[in-house]
């Protein structure tokens, strides 16, 4: 089966248990940027992030197998799994690195999955999580290197369209590139004068550098970022990195000043709390918004998971 096909299939399927999110224009950032903006708002999806439509899609493929599920994330991927783990009524465990976001990790224990943590980051949890479904009898559930789970992000892209068939350009964070991969590859397969533009922190541009180098590194160094969605390596031979190749036109990487402001922006323009990672595609499309004046934009606002901490800091500075 075809991406795309995969992708309407997908939306289809978790489409009983999840929001149509809002695409809501934006007057204050159209003034700012001197085009139309649109804000895709995942950040109200029911899990707080886009992620719970590909881990629920993956999910619901499983529904009748009696294997248990673990999966590794640094929060939003795992509150996606603890969701379609009660909707499937299946037993599973999420690990999470020691340094995760508290609103994240409380919002998983809430859900009365099992947390487990190990590790500094994102991709250290992920190595030792694959190293368990090796050796035992479980189902890793990857956050984007499965087909499943990255049609289950592309169903955004179906909605993108139905609300705004002629837009001009989409502003889509990149970590593990599940979610612009998902969304670029329907997009272009539908329309390919839609303009994907993929945006990373400085301090993490790990998709970034493995595209300049025509493949998957694995010794990118990373700094701490706001965005602790999208930090991380990504692993050897995902699918994700030859779909970003194909279907991703342009790469913005913004500072963490950068960042902040966008998601003080938000919070003060349209009363949203949005986690760092939405904050780096609105920057992304304030740093470079001479090239996209007179142009529809929109910017998916991934998540809305922020920490207590991190909102008390951007608040107050």
């Amino acid at each position: 089966m075809e991406i795309k096909e995969r992708i309407i299939e997908a939306e289809k399927t978790i489409r009983p248990y999840l929001r149509e999110t809002p695409l809501e224009y934006s007057y204050s950032l159209s003034n700012m940027t001197g085009g139309d903006v649109y804000l895709k708002l995942e950040n109200l999806q029911i899990t707080g992030s886009f992620k719970a439509r590909g881990s629920l899609n993956k999910i619901l493929s499983l529904k009748n197998s009696t294997t248990k599920i673990i999966t590794a994330s640094t929060g939003n991927h795992g509150l996606g799994v603890a969701n379609a783990l009660l909707v499937v009524k299946k037993e599973g465990t999420i690990y999470l690195p020691k340094n995760a976001s508290p609103a994240k990790v409380d919002a998983i224990k809430a859900r009365g999955i099992p947390v487990e943590f190990y590790g500094e980051s994102g991709e250290e949890t992920e190595q030792y999580v694959r190293k368990i479904s090796q050796t035992t009898d479980v189902l890793y559930v990857s956050p984007y290197n499965d087909i499943d789970v990255v049609a289950g992000q592309g169903s955004i892209g179906v909605e993108l369209l139905r609300q705004l068939p002629d837009m001009d350009c989409v502003f889509i964070s990149i970590g593990g590139g599940g979610l612009i991969a998902g969304i670029a590859a329907y997009l272009k397969a539908v329309n390919p004068k839609i303009k994907v533009v993929g945006c990373l922190p400085e301090n993490a541009p790990v998709m970034y550098e493995c595209i300049k180098a025509g493949k998957i590194l694995q010794d990118v160094p990373e700094k701490p970022t706001l965005s602790d969605g999208t930090a991380g390596g990504i692993e050897e031979g995902s699918i994700t990195f030859e779909i970003c190749q194909k279907c991703v036109d342009d790469y913005v990487l913004v500072t963490e000043d950068e960042i902040a402001e966008s998601m003080r922006l938000i919070l003060y323009q349209h009363h949203f709390v949005v986690e760092g990672s939405a904050g780096v595609a609105l920057a992304a499309l304030l740093k470079t918004k001479e090239k996209y004046r007179g142009k529809k934009s929109v910017v998916l606002l991934c998540g809305g998971n922020v920490s207590e901490a991190v909102l008390k800091k951007l608040i107050c500075n």
